[in-house]
């Protein structure tokens, strides 16, 4: 996805009020081989922007007084309670160097599972995205995971899940093998009044 920035020459908590004003977000962009550098972007396509999943999981290209970077999002302060974006961070991506950063779980066909569809499971997701390293050119903008074979009470881990080429975990705690989602029974309010209505059928 591509963006547009201009170099920001005043800084301070005063000019980025007047900014905000004027239509506009503060922003700084570090990392690579470069310093910081503050940056500004105007609020209603950035705004539009970090609604797209894609922008939060993607390399996205910068376009910054004209001239291209690779970027990846790496924060969002918004305000307290108005759909305003205060403050954005970016880091520099060079083509050779793994990036570490999150990217979305996308759970697919839990209706056609056996935990659904034969035993009337709720699956639950356990997580929602997970952290990964690999090169910019692998990043992917999600993870699918198949519920299709889904037993009921099963636990789905992510050593059932094939990542894409190049994409390693970043285990945390400890723990490499962490559940992705959960099949499990309804209430038995549910069941039970499942049950009428077959009697009833």
């Amino acid at each position: 996805m591509q963006f547009n920035a201009t170099t920001r020459s005043v800084q301070g908590s005063s000019a980025s009020r007047r900014l905000r004003r004027a239509g506009r977000v503060p922003a700084i962009v570090y990392g690579g081989e470069g310093q910081p550098l503050s940056v500004e972007l105007d609020h209603n396509e950035i705004f539009h922007a970090l609604r797209k999943e894609e922008f939060h999981a993607s390399i996205l290209d910068m376009k910054l007084d004209g001239k291209s970077q690779n970027v990846l999002l790496r924060a969002v302060q918004w305000h307290a309670y108005k759909p305003q974006v205060l403050h954005v961070d970016f880091q520099r991506i060079a083509a050779g160097q793994a990036v570490h950063t999150k990217v979305p779980l996308h759970f697919a066909n839990a209706e056609n599972s056996p935990a659904v569809k034969l035993a009337g499971n709720v699956i639950n997701h356990v997580l929602n995205e997970l952290e990964i390293s690999c090169l910019p050119n692998d990043l992917p903008q999600f993870i699918e995971v198949d519920l299709s074979q889904m037993l009921a009470g099963a636990t789905l881990h992510l050593n059932q899940v094939k990542l894409p080429r190049g994409v390693t975990y970043l285990a945390h705690g400890g723990d490499a093998n962490p559940a992705l989602a959960v099949a499990l029974a309804v209430g038995g309010g549910a069941d039970a009044a499942a049950e009428g209505e077959a009697d009833q059928a």
